[in-house]
């Protein structure tokens, strides 16, 4: 069983930064994907980025591109969301979420089983 607690969010200007950190305890995380999601008020839940934390493998959702980096913490067992150049469409709760790894071509995609309670994430204009 893998916990994980996000931390990090918060209110920032738009064109500011934040970092998203996600804590994991129970497992260390080497033989899995950690992926960060986020979910806007009246939609769907989405993707953003994952990492394959035994390679660093990292894969990114399109609106997010050039703009966020997943990142790892081995010692720490931590994983790291560095979010540039934000603008009021990445408001959202920001989950992460881990799973078994693999090395499919598809490796990042869902499902998730273990997720972290969220962190809410608000840009102004």
């Amino acid at each position: 069983q893998v916990q994980l607690v996000e931390s990090g969010g918060g209110l920032v200007q738009a064109g500011g930064s934040l970092r998203l950190s996600c804590a994991a305890s129970g497992r260390t995380l080497s033989r899995y994907v950690l992926g960060w999601f986020r979910q806007a008020p009246g939609k769907e839940r989405e993707f953003v980025a994952a990492i394959r934390w035994s390679d660093g493998i990292t894969y990114y959702a399109n609106s997010v591109k050039g703009r966020f980096t997943i990142s790892r913490d081995n010692a720490k067992n931590t994983a790291f969301l560095q979010m540039n150049s934000l603008n009021p469409e990445d408001t959202a709760v920001y989950y992460c979420a881990a799973k078994g790894s693999t090395y499919a071509s598809n490796w990042y995609v869902s499902p998730y089983p273990y997720w972290g309670q969220g962190t809410q994430v608000t840009v102004s204009s």
